[in-house]
């Protein structure tokens, strides 16, 4: 599964949920401002932007058409 830390006050969170149901993509959406584990985790990945999208071993950050049309599930 997909799993989208970020905020729900983003355009780019939105855009990116939006995106990912429109191919039929199940994910999790992780909200950082209430998760300080998760919000924890991504700062050890190294990211300081939202989203974060983690889909098995690969991750990026911001809304990301070309890279979500990559993914299959």
């Amino acid at each position: 599964p997909v799993a989208v830390p970020s905020t729900v006050t983003r355009p780019s969170c939105t855009a990116t949920t939006r995106a990912l149901s429109a191919r039929g993509l199940s994910f999790q959406v992780i909200d950082l401002t209430l998760d300080d584990a998760a919000f924890a985790r991504v700062s050890e990945m190294g990211y300081r932007q939202v989203p974060v999208v983690v889909a098995g071993d690969d991750h990026w950050t911001g809304f990301r058409p070309d890279l979500i049309g990559r993914l299959v599930q």
